[in-house]
């Protein structure tokens, strides 16, 4: 054997051991003088390489697939071969002979968590490299020995292609020439601790293959035309605020299957639910984590893909699509999005590179126990720098108008769902996750500052202050917050016989106390109708006409109080059964009146929303709700009036028994003529139709300190909108 097979740096080459290849592969100079270029290829039977006039042999020199070249002068850069394997030639660049492509600035910025746009970095990105097509490859991984970039071109042996390190950053790199579009890839990883090996998916990845398989795809850079100009500009200048907010919440997987039952593509669903949700009145969509996740029944909460748009509905530039025609239709889309834990699927981030590498090492900060998975370290510079990075990936890459962060309440507590001697308190004793808080008011400011119009709305249960103020007066920064304890009394509420509600009329009224301390939104959300709880409809009491009525008159209330509003994919027509992720919803309840008059009460309600400042334009202002008569519970009735900023009114009157009351007056602001707009009890919605024929004419009697009042007949189990036409 030739003395240079002795040599340590080939045998750790030989042994797929070596962090740093190109310091042995690739063409050198030695000590003699004379060019060197050495060749690993495995599977190679011969190896000749090109010397700027002819192809030469190259010598083999280990029978696992080591070749040497050595001669006067040096091959061109970057250097051509070609070798035979299994009976055939094959001509490639070798990826040894090109220079590092990742600036100084970028890793610097990467170790610094600033690099914002790191999934430009990181990743795998077809790219052209002095004339030469393939991908380049970047992956974090600071406690690896040695990273290969292993797929369907190499076999996936992880003895092709070790990757370059780029020093402290903890970056591997790699140009391979030979891979394209559409080829498989993962990264395989040597623990430079203990030496276990790893094989893992891509961080970065945009794209992977379908279920069961693990796989990132090397995709190509997004080929969409936006065409959505006017929405953006006029998003650019919306003052939320003081606008309409209605969402449909939806889990695409679930939401309409096909014929065959498979899951609709982006595309047929662009067809089927724009139209849809445009009919309906909602202003925006919400959708369940589209990123890419194993398993269905985890309703895309437990992401394995960051940065990649899953499978089941199609690519990231049909998503772009999906979202370019929501917006041409006028309807805003958010994302679900989970900062919070990750799962311990060993494909995927957790001990990434055979440490604690996105998650911390002690349990007692690293674990959620409850759900089963590792909680984000915030404190390392780079873990915190690859959230922000993919915040800033969804909003920048897909238009989208605004991300509900999933869970915060998980994020901001040490102690949350532990007991004690199962949580480590924070530098200053408490039970605040500082490093949290700090990501979490980090986030807020680059989406505020980046993405003018774009919304952060806040899952977050607990009473911690300022949750949706400014960064400025020491709040989180979110827009908006979802109002959990309105959501929890009103179905507590709700769900009461009619009977005992007089005793529990405080549930309603009490959330007037603390309705302006954030800018809610109210939630009917895919959380209330699964596990157990219930459907919406089936919550409520009574025999079948009783609980219809009672949906429509929850409808009622959530759209006239303060807040904007959201309602899970089903609520809007009354779905029979809980929500389950595998089924589709049940169309053909729509073949039934009484589910048709649900769905006709959403659609009139949405719209009545939308045309109607007073029922939105102060929602997080307390002059835009003033209570007329809180005080009836023996009757259990609630009055209130809602005021836009002009003093454009609308007044509701609830009836929260199966008892209709007729000559019920109720004090109203102004003389003259009151339209009723809504009637929940209208045969038109499947309700018993009494009412007040459309309109009433207060009289000049001061009432619950108002200077006029109506006498009404308030039906069974409804809600009446009133509008006076004299306002």
């Amino acid at each position: 054997m030739p003395p240079h097979y002795n040599d340590s740096a080939l045998e750790k080459i030989l042994q797929a051991r070596h962090h740093d290849p190109f310091d042995t592969l690739g063409i050198h100079l030695n000590s003699h003088g004379k060019w060197v270029w050495r060749i690993f290829l495995p599977y190679a039977q011969k190896v000749e390489v090109f010397n700027g006039v002819s192809w030469d042999p190259a010598n083999r020199i280990h029978e696992q697939g080591m070749f040497r070249w050595s001669g006067v002068n040096r091959p061109p850069s970057p250097g051509r071969l070609r070798y035979e394997q299994d009976g055939h030639w094959q001509e490639i660049f070798d990826p040894y002979t090109f220079l590092p492509l990742l600036s100084t600035h970028d890793l610097h910025l990467f170790s610094e968590g600033r690099l914002q746009q790191l999934y430009r970095m990181l990743g795998a990105h077809p790219l052209t490299v002095e004339g030469v097509p393939g991908v380049c490859f970047a992956v974090w991984a600071p406690n690896a020995e040695r990273v290969s970039v292993v797929g369907d071109f190499n076999r996936w042996d992880g003895r092709h292609h070790p990757m370059r390190g780029r020093g402290p950053s903890g970056v591997w790199e790699l140009f391979i020439p030979q891979v394209a579009v559409g080829h498989f890839y993962k990264f395989e990883i040597r623990n430079r601790q203990h030496g276990s090996i790893h094989l893992k998916t891509d961080p970065c990845g945009v794209s992977f293959e379908s279920r069961p398989g693990t796989a990132a795809v090397v995709t190509s850079p997004s080929a969409h035309v936006w065409e959505d100009d006017a929405w953006m500009t006029q998003r650019h200048q919306w003052d939320w605020l003081h606008q309409p907010m209605n969402i449909y919440e939806i889990h695409l997987g679930s939401w309409r299957l096909s014929p065959q039952g498979n899951f609709l593509s982006f595309r047929e669903l662009a067809d089927q639910l724009i139209p849809y949700v445009k009919d309906l009145g909602y202003t925006h969509i919400e959708l369940l984590p589209v990123s890419e996740h194993p398993l269905d029944e985890s309703w895309g909460y437990q992401i394995t893909g960051y940065f990649g748009v899953t499978r089941r509905f199609g690519t990231p530039d049909e998503f772009r699509d999906f979202v370019d025609r929501c917006h041409q239709a006028g309807i805003g889309v958010l994302l679900d999005w989970v900062p919070g834990h990750f799962p311990k699927d060993d494909f995927a981030l957790a001990r990434f590179d055979g440490s604690a590498l996105y998650e911390h090492e002690d349990p007692r900060l690293g674990e959620h126990q409850d759900w089963g998975t590792y909680i984000f370290n915030y404190g390392r510079n780079e873990v915190r720098g690859f959230l922000l990075a993919n915040a800033h990936y969804w909003l920048a890459e897909f238009h989208l108008d605004g991300l509900r962060v999933d869970a915060v309440a998980s994020m901001l507590y040490l102690d949350y769902s532990r007991e004690a001697g199962q949580w480590i308190p924070n530098r200053y004793g408490g039970r605040e996750n500082l490093e949290a808080l700090s990501f979490l008011q980090e986030m807020n400011r680059m989406v505020h500052e980046q993405f003018p119009g774009a919304l952060t709305i806040a899952e977050e249960s607990t009473a911690w202050p300022m949750v949706s103020r400014p960064l400025y007066v020491g709040g989180l920064g979110f827009s908006m917050k979802w109002n959990m304890g309105w959501m929890n009394d009103t179905l507590s509420y709700f769900t009461k016989d009619p009977i005992y509600r007089q005793h529990h009329q405080n549930v309603l009224t009490f959330g007037q106390l603390y309705a302006y301390t954030e800018n809610f939104v109210l939630p009917f959300s895919h959380d209330e109708v699964v596990h157990g709880k219930k459907s919406l409809l089936d919550k409520m009491p009574g025999d079948a006409w009783q609980r219809f009525a009672n949906l429509r008159l929850l409808f009622i209330y959530q759209m006239t109080c303060p807040g904007k509003k959201l309602n899970f994919m089903g609520n809007e027509f009354g779905h029979g059964t809980e929500w389950q992720v595998k089924k589709g919803l049940d169309w053909a309840l729509l073949d039934r009146h009484w589910h048709q008059g649900i769905l006709q009460l959403s659609r009139d309600l949405n719209h009545l929303y939308r045309e109607s400042a007073a029922l939105y334009e102060q929602d997080f202002d307390h002059e835009g709700f003033q209570w007329i008569d809180c005080n009836d519970h023996a009757q259990s009735i609630l009055s209130y009036q809602r005021l836009s900023r002009t003093g454009k009114r609308m007044i509701i009157v609830m009836n929260f028994t199966p008892v209709p009351r007729y000559h019920y007056r109720v004090g109203v602001p102004f003389g003259g003529e009151y339209r009723e707009r809504i009637n929940s009890d209208a045969a038109l919605y499947g309700g018993s139709n009494q009412g007040n024929q459309g309109r009433l004419w207060s009289r000049p009697e001061p009432w619950n300190g108002q200077s006029h009042s109506v006498q009404l007949t308030i039906p069974p189990l409804s809600g009446l909108i009133l509008e006076p036409l004299n306002d």
